[in-house]
């Protein structure tokens, strides 16, 4: 089997070990294999096999950037330990609740999502709130904005 960068890591003999450190650096390099970004250090994903049409779709197979979901035995299986908890799943999948995800932001805050629109609205959140932060940041008040564009005018 000829071996190029991307082959020539044991992806399965680096899951299996279990100290803390290795792991995270494990997964840091098998992630820079994808050049996917992590956001999300801790999280967990979870299928409902009960719900998940699996073999009659596998679109959340294909929407997963970084691999960790694949077919095996008649069902969606995870490597937990690629996902990086982005949602690409969730939006593109056919059945609510059928993919649930939760994941917790640098600053302790925990999202959970399982809908194709819970993941629209919280993105939606984010970009508001970034928006928010912008515009304060560039007039923190309304007489700061006058004086700006009052000048402007003269």
């Amino acid at each position: 089997m000829p071996e190029n960068n991307s082959s020539s890591i044991d992806i399965f003999g680096m899951l299996s070990d279990d100290s803390e450190e290795k792991k995270k650096s494990q997964r840091e390099e098998l992630l820079s294999t994808t050049g996917v970004k992590e956001f999300f250090k801790e999280g967990d994903i979870r299928i409902d096999k009960r719900t998940c049409w699996g073999l009659e779709c596998k679109l959340c197979i294909d929407a997963c950037p970084t691999n960790a979901l694949f077919w095996q035995s008649g069902e969606v299986k995870i490597i937990k330990d690629l996902c990086v908890y982005c949602g690409a799943c969730v939006l593109c999948c056919m059945v609510d609740d059928c993919i649930k995800i939760k994941r917790k932001r640098e600053n302790g805050k925990i999202e959970k999502f399982s809908k194709p629109k819970d993941v629209i609205k919280l993105e939606e959140r984010i970009n508001t709130k970034k928006r928010v932060e912008r515009v304060t940041g560039l007039f923190p008040s309304v007489d700061r904005y006058c004086e700006k564009y009052q000048k402007q005018k003269k």
